[in-house]
């Protein structure tokens, strides 16, 4: 049994409890297969409620930072994490080609569209970037779209958190025709849109803050 597997045995209820989390959809997580775990992004806590709400190990990318720091380095490394440079992409190429790997080996590996945390603001309201979409393209991996919320969309210990994993994605629904930037882009908003149709009807899209000038 992986190390993995023993610290979610054991620590995935208390994760759970720590983040009163709420999971809806969990029939819905495919139980073999690679698959792109694509979920937005609200905080470093995401990959901990992620890890604690599916069923199969996530592989995620970690801050290379981390994998300098002897004991730090094997407990990440135990947990399945793999490094990236801070301000590097998942579309780099290194990033890239390890993602591919893993989905290859049949792994589920979970990456954010919007490619950074956007804290205490409504999802509807974020960019995302082409990584997803370019990660899609070359692996070929069913997309397994999930939504985190929470009141204020900040999440902290103790303070409610719903999980909804919607219905796996085939890569053929994201009809991608092409391989440029503007096809990928186009497949990564089409994944966050599922992600977002998520939220529930009584929660009302914000309006976008408006830009200000600085002198």
């Amino acid at each position: 049994m992986s190390f993995y597997t023993v610290a979610r045995n054991c620590l995935g209820g208390l994760f759970r409890v720590l983040y009163r989390t709420q999971i809806t959809g969990k029939e819905n997580e495919p139980v073999e297969g690679p698959v792109l775990v694509c979920a937005n992004h609200l905080s470093n806590h995401d990959v901990i409620v992620l890890g604690a709400s599916l069923k199969r190990p996530v592989r995620f990318f970690a801050k290379a930072e981390l994998f300098r720091i002897p004991v730090v380095a094997q407990l990440v490394k135990a947990l399945g994490a793999f490094p990236v440079d801070r301000g590097v992409a998942a579309s780099s190429s290194a990033a890239l080609k390890t993602t591919i790997s893993l989905l290859e080996q049949g792994e589920m590996v979970g990456i954010y569209p919007q490619g950074t945390r956007h804290i205490g603001v409504d999802p509807r309201n974020t960019p995302v970037k082409g990584g997803v979409g370019m990660a899609a393209y070359h692996s070929k991996a069913t997309i397994l779209p999930v939504l985190i919320r929470t009141k204020s969309w900040k999440m902290g210990l103790f303070r409610r958190t719903y999980v909804t994993i919607g219905k796996p994605i085939p890569f053929e629904e994201l009809n991608m025709t092409g391989h440029r930037g503007a096809d990928f882009l186009k497949a990564s908003e089409y994944i966050f849109q599922k992600i977002t149709d998520m939220i529930p009807d009584d929660i009302p899209c914000p309006e976008p803050a408006e830009k200000t000038d600085v002198h």
